[in-house]
């Protein structure tokens, strides 16, 4: 189908509204863009640190209000030195533009045993939009609930 001169064509109506739906939905998706790169950069961090028992650094993605009311000691820090993590197996997970979950399965060895087991985890994150980060709510995984 030809456009007659001083017409455009359906085509061009069509990729001129396409590109105005766009420009008036980008700036929504930039931020929820930056947003949800800066939980999966977190979640990255997260998932490495506590997959090789560091969790001196797992600890510093802890949320700072959760550092401050529970803080952790060098007996706590120890405990973990006790196990090793053998896997790190997410589940489940969702996520908002203010909180995120995941389900995570952990695999446990007790370093004096050698016993394994497998520990279920809830990561609960939120948005700190002032410091443009996402924080895990909960501390650290409990290795040795009911036990």
């Amino acid at each position: 189908m030809r456009a007659t001169p001083g017409r455009p064509s359906l085509f061009r109506l069509h990729v001129a509204a396409a590109l105005l739906a766009l420009l008036v939905l980008l700036p929504g998706c930039a931020s929820a863009g930056k947003q949800g790169t800066a939980l999966e950069r977190a979640q990255y961090a997260w998932t490495g640190a506590v997959r090789w028992n560091d969790m001196q650094t797992a600890w510093q993605l802890v949320d700072p209000e959760y550092r401050a009311a529970h803080p952790a000691s060098e007996l706590d820090f120890a405990r973990y030195e006790q196990v090793q993590v053998t896997g790190y197996r997410e589940t489940s997970a969702t996520a908002g533009k203010e909180e995120a979950i995941r389900e995570i399965q952990i695999g446990v060895i007790n370093r004096h045993t050698m016993a394994e087991r497998t520990v279920r985890y809830t990561e609960r994150w939120r948005w700190d939009a002032a410091a443009g980060t996402w924080w895990i709510v909960d501390g650290l995984p409990d290795f040795w609930a009911g036990q």
